[in-house]
């Protein structure tokens, strides 16, 4: 041993850089021991290899040096494993080292398998030491005072090499060998000790090896108190630290705590604080202890290990508690109940009364005292002269065990031999209980198991005797001729043998009912059995258990994971509108057009999940499983909203004006040819896509285009040439603007510039003055023709008439120009895009992976292309020239395209069970089925969908049922009691009588070749009798015929009969002529085929027929509507009943059991709405506005159909439609022509000059929206608006100033603010020719008015529409529109483009998206399969479907039905049940009294289901199965006792009592109650009482008990006595319960006695005077004398005098409630005591004072003269009261 340490510690303290491989000799001999024996590739774990004990620390050292600690602590917990780490290589264990953290689970294999490479590697041998010990027996290791024990088993784990899969892993949990020392180490001088603490938990950075456990260590003097460490000696100091290993988190999952039950609770002799034994006081419960076992244990074979183990994760539970054990409880017993009648109706006799037991005895408590109390009795009437003493009765004994008739059996001496049992016993009354038989598995089997099946089964007969005896009524023996007179009793007869029950050895166990390891930690269960080889008989042992059951897989940390099971759903089908549609709307609605919001359903289905432990290659695709598997977890929706998109039409702008002139391309300005557009823009692009709207841009071609112009604009006055008029120039700014008017650098121009000066002429003052060119006037026609073309024309006015020499005025033509426009042709050309084409791949490009557009995944980019074509107007496609290519759409675009689907199929689900037990003959084969789910439909070219769904087949050929059946053999003779018995004993000694005869039984198959007979007991039908009365015929019997055949039956409810004689001189004799006991003649019901039919129950709900069930297994969610109307078929069960009306097979009355009819569920009849109404005229007569169209009710909903929407108080259904609408304000507007010459009245040749006249034209014009419109009467204009016809000019003479006319006025502020003004403004034309001529006001200014000069402007928005939908569209997404106006604030409407000029900000939204809610109609999910029958026989029975709602309703949708369940009733079969009755009276055979038998039937009864509310009716036993087996299972007899006159005996057990806890205070102390019952001793004759027996009393556990609480009731006081009696909490009134030591006293006594006359003793205790009188007491205290109190007698005056103050009342009432007092005011003396004087006189100065205080308080004021002081306001104040 020293050598291997030796070694041990030089490898060891090697540094680690210079630790090398360990001596080859060490290992050498290690591996010769290790492999003496040749070891295969994969050995035995258990091998007894030895090791020697040093080696463990070289190995480790040298090969882990880093994790020795932790393997030795490791190799101390599993000794085991040292030989696995001897078989492995050293690189296989230099990579275990690198893995030490790894679990233990997948571990170790091939100890000491590895010999041969050591031996190759090493060849010497160094012996470190020769002592050895087998490692797999466990190690024993002593460390500081402890021994450690560790015996595990051996684990075999698989180490595989291949490829890299090393599945060598350890469980590492250490610190086990590092055990701990002693808590407390003395010193040398014993007055010091240091104690140490519990070592605290293992702290480290991570978990493993390199944790630190620290303590505490304290010195302490032996009294207990602490020191200083200076007193303790140090070099016994226990450590304070020590290195441990750190527990990972999964270490703990490796062991736990085991603890068992509390035990009992069990007294204490001392208190915890007190050194005194216990005193016998106790209050309500007394100290108690209890324990328990508390082991640590590893949970993958529940051994138990070394505490230190568990101690790691969690401290040990406590092993005792401190309990209470409660007060001894006396037993409590019930009143007696009333004296019975006296034994005796003639002279004396007995009578008794008896109680019975309520509460046994507990905690030590007084024993149940007698139950029965005797007393005397007498009649007056005496017994008359010449009776007979005595009363004799027959009395039997109770059968002997019966017995083999034996050859010594014929030697008998005497009268009697046969035993009967000593006779001290006869009248001992022993309680026979039959409880089951509980056998576990490691319980020692019966010895009479036998090992082969019997063949077949014999019975033996034998015999049994009896003692009878003729009894006295005073219980002493008579002769037997006393009571026997005509007939002798039997005491002997013929009997079965017994036979035990035999049993077949245990089967091996099945296989353990939890096959993986789930959450709840519920443990499994296995099973095994065995199979009765031979029924009990005559009375033989009963079989023991033939199941028996033991819990396994308890945690079940090695089984693989439970399987979870999840709702798994197939793809959303297509997006379908249709079931939104009413009834009526269907049969209108075009379904191909259908789009908005709809929905979409999918199917659920319930999945397995794989395993995710499970290795890759063994995961599959999740089969479908039965629904029923998924019910824990919540259903997925089958049902969601969608949308179809919808093609909406666009709300479209008016057209812009045509655009100028210019290149298609301004970058290439080549050619004379260009193109005009014009544009109009799509309103609410929110809600529409560009592609859905028709084209916006229109051209039409020109020539001279020009992109870029040059633009013109004066700069500055007339610049004159010489004097004050004439020519002149003016000059330009020349600037150069693209087609939108935009300023760009002069280098887009490419012409040449115009010239930056103009030529301008300022009018002489006698030249003519004409006015500047009005604006063009509108175009008479939007476009030319071949007739027609656009002209507008703009004019201008003579201001001044020319003077002598002037210039002349320009002629009339040449004041007005006319020009062309709208040139145009009336065609224009645009381009027109056709629908996008399919995405199809573009080979030159691809995306890098998978990406998602909108949602959807796409594998790969594609193009779009669609046809682009230049179109014109109401014409048609031309060729792409006539279109500008600047606005041509694109052709083509990149797309994503979607990735091909392969249809998705769920694996085939597993196939439906087949029958596992045999098949009987002639039986239809079964099929089963299997089915599979489709997940995802193909798409996009995808795989396609498989054809096939659903499978069926045939199941496999069961094997047919063996047939068996019994072979009765022949009876054998009539076996009586030998003759030996018989001549022994009394009775008839002829060898005749009733007997027993027997036959064998023996099982034979199909083809009669023999068997076990436990194959029969399985297949074969009841065992057959084998046993059976037989009598041997006596020379004095009646002797008969043979019964006749029975008679021929006439018909169904008739009998049948047959009859029998009397032979020879049986004829004569009268016992024989007793038809009772010997009939002459048998009836019996006739058997009857005839079976009626008995509607039974109520109709079942109309049920419709179900769809094709392969339909429903498709897993592909069909659109079909669920049918809820139509045709169905109700059910009524039908019960089929024979003649006598019992209940038979419904097949033998009908085909179904059923009575079916037709029925009809009505159609859910959809509310009915009008059709959509006519438009309302739009409620707006100037601007925008809305009109409305309405439906009205016509038709309520009917039986479940789509509901109405809301309707209004008429009940009418409230469905409009609101849409925008815009009314003009004026269809009609005046149109004015130019102005006339200014006319003049001039007189003579006065120059033309001055004031005068022009008019003009006005029309009345019908608005159109292109070209001038129509004209109208002028009764259509409004006419506040009517511009003036005439009105006055003026034209300036010569030489006069002439100026322009006004210009326009200026804008007033927006708001019209008073104060504020507006301008208007005109130039001079031609200066005055003297200057004392002034010319006119310039500028003219006005306030402004508001609503006069001056209108302010805002927007108006009409109201919201109502929500708009495509038109083929149901629900969804829309959009509601609104309409803007423009207002003045006159109330007047005018154009919108007026708000727009002056900058007016629109903040109202005129369209937002809305949603209009979808009618969704509940959507159910299918029936369910109809559920097995509630019951499987009676009329009880029904069966049900489910089904569940997958969507309710919303809106207007079709509502939920209210039936989700429907209900079947069952076919009525017929409960056939064996019912076993209730114990018969006691009977004695052939006897008056003594042992007899109780006996009950078992018989076979059939019944409606409901019984016992119908009555059963008795059937032919074969009905209900072997009745043999089924007596086995039941006590058919038990043995009763008949007291003769004058025995003492046991009354029967009285009934058992109310379940009571065990409480304190009234809180339970226990959670299973008891209840009693109990015997009482009945005497019969006083000289008997020796013999009685003992009285008993049983207890038995209960459920709901009660706590019972016990009080003392005392009754009024009688003569100085009073009944007290204890009394239960609930009213009964017992004996025992209640404390003796509280028990009330029942007489009173008073001292001394009271001798005066009139006196008595009172509840006080003293002496006081009868009522009418007065007590005169003496100066001691007591009564002197009682005198007749004053007044009582009206004859007699009373000495007030004498009697005042010195007598108290007589005993009334107030003198005993006056005498209960603790403060009495009178002494036993009769005076008064002092205290009351003293506080009478207290109370009298109180009185005093409160009156003089109120006198003071209550006084009233003086008046005075001075004013009143101002008065308060009135407060209430407020108490809380809620009154206030």
């Amino acid at each position: 041993m020293a050598d291997a340490k030796l070694s041990a510690t030089a490898i060891s303290t090697w540094p680690c850089r210079h630790r090398q491989q360990p001596s080859a000799n060490t290992f050498g001999e290690l591996l010769r021991r290790c492999s003496n024996e040749p070891l295969p590739e994969q050995s035995d774990p258990a091998l007894q290899c030895t090791l020697p004990s040093g080696t463990r620390s070289l190995l480790l050292e040298s090969y882990c040096p880093a994790h020795s600690l932790f393997l030795h602590s490791y190799l101390d917990l599993f000794p085991e494993k040292v030989v696995a780490l001897l078989a492995l290589g050293p690189w296989e264990v230099a990579q275990i080292c690198k893995v030490l953290l790894v679990p233990y689970n997948a571990a170790l294999v091939r100890l000491c398998g590895m010999a041969n490479h050591f031996r190759k590697k090493y060849s010497t041998v160094v012996i470190g030491t020769s002592q050895t010990r087998p490692v797999n027996l466990g190690v024993r290791e002593e460390a500081m005072g402890r021994t450690m024990i560790l015996d595990y088993d051996s684990v075999v784990i698989a180490w595989m090499r291949r490829a890299g899969n090393y599945l060598g892993l350890f469980l590492l949990l250490s610190l086990l060998s590092i055990l701990a020392h002693s808590d407390v180490v003395f010193s040398q001088d014993h007055h010091f000790s240091w104690k140490a603490g519990q070592w605290g938990q293992c702290i480290g950075d991570e978990c493993g090896s390199g944790g630190v456990q620290t303590r505490t260590i304290w010195c302490v003097h032996r009294e207990g108190w602490t020191s200083h460490h200076s007193h303790c000696q140090h070099i016994n100091k226990p450590e304070s630290q020590r290195h441990c290993f750190k527990v990972c988190d999964w270490h703990q999952d490796l062991f736990e705590w085991e603890v068992s039950d509390w035990g009992n609770c069990a007294l204490v002799p001392f208190f915890s604080n007190e050194l005194k034994m216990r005193t016998t006081e106790c209050i309500t419960a007394q100290h108690g202890i209890q324990r328990r076992q508390v082991h640590c244990v590893r949970t993958s074979n529940r051994t138990t290990v070394t505490s230190r183990i568990c101690e790691f994760f969690s401290q040990k539970p406590a092993l005792e508690q401190a309990c209470l054990v409660p007060c001894p409880q006396d037993c409590v017993v019930s009143d007696f109940t009333s004296w019975s009648r006296c034994s005796k109706t003639c002279g004396a006799g007995l009578q008794h009364r008896t109680r019975h037991v309520l509460a046994t005895p507990m905690y030590g408590g007084a024993n149940c005292p007698n139950l029965t109390e005797t007393r005397t009795c007498s009649s007056p009437v005496s017994c008359p002269a010449g009776e007979g003493e005595y009363q004799y009765s027959l009395k039997v004994g109770a059968w002997s065990e019966c017995r083999r008739a034996h050859v010594k059996d014929a030697v008998l001496s005497g009268r009697t031999t046969v035993d009967f049992g000593s006779s001290s016993s006869e009248n001992t009354v022993t309680r026979h209980t039959t409880g089951s038989h509980h056998h576990h598995h490691h319980h020692h089997h019966l010895t009479h198991v036998h090992t082969k099946y019997p063949m077949s089964w014999e019975l033996e007969v034998g015999y049994q005797t009896r003692q009878v005896r003729c009894t006295q009524n005073d219980g002493r023996n008579a002769m037997l001729s006393l009571c026997t007179k005509d007939s002798f009793p039997l005491t002997f007869q013929a009997c079965v043998m017994p036979k035990d029950c035999q049993t077949s050895d245990w089967s091996s166990w099945s296989a353990c009912s939890k096959t993986c390891r789930s959450t709840d930690l519920s443990p499994g269960y296995r099973l095994r059995s065995r199979i009765m080889t031979q029924i009990p008989v005559g009375g033989g042992k009963q079989c023991p258990a033939l199941e028996e059951k033991e819990a396994c897989n308890i945690i079940g940390d090695l089984l693989p994971n439970c399987p979870r099971y999840l709702w798994g759903t197939t793809d959303w089908g297509d997006c379908r509108v249709l079931p939104l549609l009413s009834q009526q709307d269907r049969r209108l609605a075009n379904v191909s057009i259908l789009c908005g919001e709809g929905i979409q359903t999918r199917k659920t289905y319930c999945v397995q999940v794989p395993d995710v432990s499970a290795p890759h290659h063994r995961k599959e695709v999740s089969r479908p499983v039965n629904a029923r598997l998924c019910a824990g977890e919540e259903v997925p929706s089958a049902v969601q909203h969608c949308s179809t998109p919808c093609q909406n039409h666009c709300q479209l702008s008016q057209w812009s004006a045509w655009g100028p002139c210019i290149y298609d391309n301004c970058n290439e300005t080549q050619g004379k040819k260009g193109f005009r557009q014009r544009r109009r823009e799509s309103l609410w692009e929110s809600i529409s896509s560009p592609d859905a709207c028709p084209h916006l841009v229109e051209s039409i071609p020109c020539e001279d285009p020009a992109c870029y112009l040059w633009q013109i604009q004066p700069e500055g006055s007339c610049i004159l040439n010489k004097g004050t008029c004439g020519p002149g120039t003016v000059v330009h700014n020349v600037t150069c603007v693209n087609s939108e008017g935009e300023y760009v650098p002069i280098a887009h121009c490419t012409d040449d510039p115009p010239p930056t000066e103009g030529v301008c002429e300022v009018a002489c003052p006698a030249d003519c003055v004409v006015g500047p060119w009005s604006s063009w006037s509108p175009c008479s026609h939007s476009c030319a023709t071949k007739t027609s073309e656009g002209r507008q024309s703009r004019t201008r006015t003579v201001l001044a008439m020319p003077g002598k020499e002037g210039k002349e005025c320009p002629s009339a033509p040449a004041l007005e120009e006319w020009r062309v426009c709208n040139d145009h042709p009336c065609i224009a050309f645009y381009w027109e895009a056709a629908p996008w084409g399919p995405c199809i791949e573009d080979t030159s490009m691809n995306l890098n992976g998978t990406s998602f557009w909108n949602g959807t995944p796409s594998c790969a980019l594609g193009i779009q292309i669609r046809k682009v074509s230049c179109m014109k107007t109401n014409v048609g496609p031309v060729i792409s020239k006539r279109c500008p290519d600047s606005s041509r759409p694109e052709i083509g675009q990149p797309c994503l395209l979607p990735c091909k689907k392969d249809c998705i199929v769920t694996p085939f689900s597993e196939w439906t069970a087949c029958p596992s037990t045999c098949m009987p003959e002639n039986t239809t084969a079964t099929t089963q089925c299997r089915y599979r789910t489709i997940v995802q439909r193909s798409a996009n070219g995808g795989q396609e969908c498989p054809d096939t769904l659903y499978e069926e087949r045939e199941c496999e050929s069961l094997p047919v049922c063996p047939v068996y059946r019994w072979r009765t053999h022949k009876w054998h003779s009539c076996v009586l009691v030998p003759d030996s018995v018989r001549r022994g004993l009394t009775g008839p000694g002829e060898a005749c009588g009733i007997g027993l005869e027997t036959r064998g039984v023996s099982c034979v198959g199909e083809r009669g070749e023999s068997a076990n007979m436990t194959e029969c007991l399985r297949w074969a039908s009841p065992l057959p009798l084998q046993i059976r009365g037989c009598r041997v015929a006596c020379k004095d019997d009646c002797t008969l015929t043979a019964w006749s055949r029975f008679s021929e039956c006439t018909g169904c409810g008739t009998s049948r009969s047959r009859k029998r004689s009397l032979t020879g001189r049986s004829k004569k004799r009268e016992l024989c002529l007793n038809e009772e006991l010997y009939p002459l003649e048998e009836t019996e019901a006739c058997p009857c085929d005839e079976f009626l039919s008995q509607p039974s129950g109520n109709w079942s709900a109309c049920i419709l027929p179900d769809p094709s069930v392969s339909g429903s297994l498709q897993g592909w969610m069909s659109h079909r509507e669920i049918k809820e109307c139509g045709k169905g078929l109700r059910y009524r069960a039908v019960a089929c009943i024979d003649q006598q009306g019992r209940l038979v097979d419904p097949l033998l009355c009908t085909n179904t059991g059923y009575m079916v009819e037709v029925c009809h569920i009505p159609c859910p009849l959809d509310c009915k709405l009008s059709d959509w109404s006519a438009w309302s005229a739009c409620s707006a007569s100037c601007g925008g506005g809305l009109k409305i169209r309405s439906k009205w009710l016509r038709e309520k909903a009917f039986n479940g159909g789509r509901p109405c929407p809301k309707l209004d108080l008429k009940n009418q259904a409230q469905v409009y439609e609101a849409v925008p609408c815009h009314s003009e304000c004026s269809q009609f507007q005046w149109r004015t022509e130019p102005w006339s010459i200014c006319t003049i009245n001039t007189v003579d040749d006065l120059p033309a000059c001055g004031e005068g006249v022009q008019s003009r034209k006005i029309r009345c014009l019908k608005k159109e929206t292109t070209g001038e419109g129509s004209s109208a009467d002028d009764s259509l204009c409004d006419q506040e608006e009517m511009p003036p016809r005439a009105q006055v000019c003026f034209l300036a003479c010569p030489n006069d100033c002439v100026v322009t006319p006004w210009g326009p006025w200026s804008n007033c502020p927006a708001q019209c603010d008073q104060g504020t003004a507006r301008n208007r403004s005109r130039q001079i034309l031609r200066l005055p020719a003297s200057e004392d001529s002034a010319c006119p006001d310039l500028i003219q200014s006005e306030s402004c008015i508001l609503n006069s000069t001056c209108f302010t402007y805002q927007y108006r928005v009409s109201d919201w529409s109502t929500c708009q939908l495509s038109e083929n569209a149901i629900c969804g997404q829309g959009s509601r529109l609104r309409l803007l106006d423009c207002i003045r604030s006159d109330g007047k409407m005018v154009d919108l483009q007026k708000c727009e000029q002056i900058g007016l900000i629109n903040k109202w939204r005129l369209s937002e998206s809305c949603v209009v809610d979808c009618p969704v109609s509940c959507v159910l999910s299918e029936w369910s399969p109809w559920a097995d029958c509630s019951h499987t026989c009676g009329s009880q029975g029904l069966t049900v479907r489910t089904r569940r709602i997958l969507q309710e309703a919303h809106e207007e949708g079709h509502p939920c039905p209210t039936q989700l369940t429907q209900t079947k009733p069952c076919p009525i079969r017929p409960c056939y049940i064996w019912l076993l009755s209730d114990w018969l009276p006691c009977t004695v055979e052939d006897a008056e009294c003594g042992q007899g038998l109780r006996r009950r039937n078992l018989s076979c009864i059939v019944h409606w289901g409901d019984w016992p509310e119908s009555p059963p009716q008795p059937v032919a036993e074969e009905l209900c199965g072997d009745k043999v087996t089924k007596q086995i299972q039941q006590e058919m007899e038990q043995p009763c006792f008949i007291p003769c006159p004058g025995d003492c005996h046991l009354t029967e057990w009285s009934s058992w009592s109310s379940c009571q806890l065990t409480c304190l205070e009234g809180r339970s102390f226990e959670t299973t109650g008891r209840q009693a019952r109990s015997r009482a001793v009945i005497i019969q004759v006083m000289e008997n009482q020796g013999s009685c027996p003992h009285q008993v009393f049983e207890t038995q556990s209960c459920k709901e008990g009660k706590c019972h609480s016990y009080q003392w009731r005392t009754g009024g006081w009688s003569n100085n006595e009073r009944v007290v009696w204890c009394q239960r909490s609930d009213g009964v009134n017992v004996t025992g319960g209640c404390y003796s030591q509280k028990r009330p006293t029942t007489i009173r006594h008073c001292h001394p006695p009271c001798t005066k006359p009139f006196s008595h003793c009172t509840t006080s205790g003293v002496c006081g005077c009868e009522k009418g009188y007065t007590e005169v007491m003496t100066t001691h205290g007591f009564l002197d004398y009682c005198t007749r109190t004053p007044g009582v007698d009206n004859s007699k005056k009373a000495d007030v005098k004498t009697n005042s103050g010195r007598l108290k009342p007589g005993p009334s009432q107030g003198q005993d409630l006056l005498s209960e007092w603790t403060l009495r005011p009178v002494g036993p003396d009769g005076r008064v005591k002092l205290w009351v004087y003293a506080v009478t006189a207290v109370g009298f100065i109180i009185i005093l004072f409160i009156i003089a205080l109120s006198f003071v308080v209550c006084k009233p004021s003086k008046i005075t003269k001075t004013s009143p002081p101002p008065q308060k306001p009135l407060t209430l104040a407020y108490d809380g009261d809620m009154d206030m």
